[in-house]
């Protein structure tokens, strides 16, 4: 009887363990995004000119902005989400953060509900984008933030609004380690592996339509799983058969581990396609960007990691970092045990954008002070590819 007992409470406690894990996989981000909007979060949109060649000369495109803003307790602040990501990535931080600040959450261009136009992939036509944006719903002085290329973004606006962004969080963003040729430094580095190899050889085929298919069957991540990939593979053609309007989740595969793909069918690809050919940063200087940047930065820098063939698991290296840091003028660097989504994997960690707040952000810090120290960006001839 006792033995009975015993074996029962753990099928019992088995099957409980199992359903926190599937619904933790399939629900999780339905429950950080309904805590989002419990918080005040609404998703709404805005109409910008953007210019595309020049600020004075450019043609100019109207495109749509989507973003989601909280409520008004306290300073502005601009999240800028990572490339195939959107606004909701950032639904675990939100409600938190919304206890201290005027959060406007942004979809980039080719991401979420925002225009899907490749005239708008760029991180010099997405800056001017939201630039118009802050001026048209913000109009004060606000804080910047982003993660990945939404930190070079975030970097941009600090550097190209100086009157009102009075401090930026640079949230691991890929700095020198983002054009095609930089990325390809032997042995490589797992955002070229991963990312722009796989939809630039997607876009150049015909036989599978679902790029997250694609990435399933070719993605460098899932290699590393050996016997597991074509697994994964065949379960993500199933998932997105059976729901092919829904966001991707997989229930016997951790989350962690097809997060990437979370928001794929919210992602035009052709935006990767201008980091493998380098046009997203057409126009634009890494360094003298950076240089640009008078205002407080934070710079938050996930954990330098490699993989056993040496490919660099992380958005760029400690030289990289080293680089960024001497840069920026006034720069407070962060180094976390995280992988790259320090506000998903960390939120802790992230909230250093409060320290920052609580220093700099408006009224007690006046950008308009800085303006004097405005400096051009010089224009540099993108490099060719290998």
């Amino acid at each position: 009887m006792t033995a009975a007992v015993i074996i029962a409470a753990l099928a019992v406690c088995i099957a409980a363990a199992l359903a926190w894990y599937v619904g933790n996989s399939r629900h999780g981000e339905e429950r950080d995004l309904a805590k989002a909007v419990a918080a005040g979060f609404v998703e709404k949109r805005a109409r910008v000119e953007v210019s595309l060649a020049g600020e004075a000369t450019g043609s100019m495109i109207e495109a749509v902005v989507n973003y989601a803003e909280g409520p008004d307790n306290g300073p502005a602040l601009v999240l800028v989400h990572g490339q195939g990501m959107q606004w909701e990535d950032y639904a675990h931080v939100l409600p938190d953060l919304a206890q201290r600040y005027h959060v406007f959450a942004v979809d980039c261009f080719g991401h979420g509900e925002s225009s899907h136009d490749p005239a708008l992939y760029s991180c010099e036509a997405i800056g001017r984008a939201f630039k118009s944006f802050a001026a048209q719903k913000i109009g004060v002085c606000y804080l910047a933030s982003g993660h990945s290329s939404g930190g070079i973004i975030a970097a941009w606006l600090a550097a190209n609004d100086a009157e009102r962004v009075s401090a930026c969080v640079l949230e691991d963003p890929p700095f020198f380690r983002v054009m095609p040729v930089e990325m390809q430094q032997e042995p490589g580095c797992f955002a070229w592996k991963d990312g722009f190899m796989v939809t630039h050889a997607f876009l150049r085929q015909g036989d599978v339509a679902d790029p997250t298919v694609y990435y399933a069957q070719h993605s460098y991540l899932f290699s590393l799983f050996g016997e597991l990939r074509p697994k994964i593979a065949e379960w993500t053609a199933q998932e997105r058969s059976a729901n092919p309007d829904a966001h991707l989740t997989l229930a016997w595969v951790p989350h962690d581990w097809v997060r990437g793909l979370y928001f794929y069918d919210d992602f035009d690809v052709r935006f990767s396609e201008t980091f493998y050919d380098g046009t997203w940063f057409d126009g634009i200087d890494q360094a003298d960007l950076l240089r640009c940047i008078t205002c407080p930065a934070v710079y938050l820098k996930a954990k330098t990691n490699y993989g056993e063939d040496g490919t660099l698991l992380a958005a760029n290296s400690d030289e990289d970092a080293a680089r960024m840091q001497q840069l920026v003028a006034v720069c407070e660097t962060v180094v976390v045990e995280s992988g790259h989504d320090i506000h998903y994997e960390r939120p802790k960690a992230f909230a250093a954008v409060d320290q920052m707040a609580s220093k700099y952000s408006c009224p007690s810090f006046s950008a308009a002070s800085y303006s004097s120290r405005a400096c051009a960006m010089s224009s540099v001839t993108r490099p060719s590819m290998p």
